[in-house]
């Protein structure tokens, strides 16, 4: 057989995990997280990290593999994915690539080149110096393709992809197929969720809802153990609204508008990012997803 791997995709709240664990039953298969804040420690409520009961026995693999005190980036998570997916294969079994963070999903199926910047902290003294938006601006102008995706709000990430940008002089991605020489081809088949702006946003309100408390309760300790008010701002989403209440800087209904607002603005820039690539097909049901996997199987 072949070498498989099916990629689940789709914008934040729009039931990945859920319907990658009934697919990944049926088709004799293995999951591997393609999430930019799941590989952390600690960080499970507000991550909307799967809980060993909804795993419903299926290993998943690259969750809680980082410290969050300290960054981890896409050629971590790339070289990891594709030792992850030889292993699975190995087992011949089908690799299921599930997630949102579609730099992280792109990385594999398209073998990006990431290329290795170590931090040059004179530069990041003088882009910290900058506001937000400026970063943004600056970032718009020298690589339009990764703006489309950033997070526009977090000053971290937008120090470092300037940061690699102008270290190389070249935007990223720059792509090429050696990466996966190691590995040997396998055929891909991307499957994306879709969802209406109404039903997102009403998914996200029951999510929000429903984690409140854990949430709040997760960034306390999160900040007892270590984790700076600045670190966890960083981290984004309901990290950053939730560290900004937790410090008084906002009231719990100002959290809780900005984290909705928020995700709903993040989960239009996935949708952004995804529709560039043509090869992903779109479904609504597990049904429709079952038939597609059936004949590419």
């Amino acid at each position: 057989m072949h070498k498989k791997l099916i990629v689940i995709l789709g914008p934040t709240a729009s039931g990945k995990s859920d319907l990658a664990v009934k697919l990944a039953k049926k088709y004799h298969g293995e999951i591997i997280s393609a999430d930019s804040r799941q590989v952390y420690k600690g960080l499970n409520i507000g991550s909307g990290k799967i809980t060993k009961k909804q795993m419903m026995g299926i290993p998943h693999h690259l969750l809680d593999i980082a410290s969050p005190k300290r960054k981890f980036t896409v050629a971590h998570f790339q070289k990891l994915a594709l030792q992850t997916i030889k292993k699975i294969h190995k087992k011949d079994k089908v690799a299921f690539l599930v997630g949102g963070t579609g730099f992280y999903i792109q990385s594999i199926v398209d073998g990006i080149v990431i290329p290795d910047v170590g931090p040059d902290w004179n530069l990041r003294k003088k882009l910290e110096k900058k506001s937000v938006a400026e970063l943004f601006v600056m970032l718009k102008k020298l690589d339009p393709v990764r703006a489309k995706s950033i997070d526009a709000k977090n000053p971290r990430r937008l120090i470092r992809a300037l940061e690699i940008i102008i270290t190389t002089g070249s935007p990223v991605p720059k792509l090429r197929s050696s990466v996966f020489s190691a590995m040997g081809h396998f055929d891909i088949l991307q499957l994306g969720i879709k969802k209406s702006s109404e039903e997102l946003k009403k998914a996200i309100q029951k999510r929000l809802q429903r984690r409140l408390t854990g949430m709040i309760a997760e960034v306390k300790k999160l900040h007892k153990n270590g984790l700076s008010w600045k670190r966890l701002e960083e981290l984004g989403l309901e990290y950053r609204y939730t560290a900004q209440y937790l410090q008084e800087n906002i009231s719990q209904q100002e959290m809780l508008d900005k984290i909705q607002i928020e995700s709903e603005h993040f989960a239009k820039r996935q949708m952004t990012w995804f529709k560039r690539d043509k090869r992903i097909h779109w479904i609504r049901s597990q049904k429709e997803a079952e038939k597609m996997i059936k004949s590419f199987l």
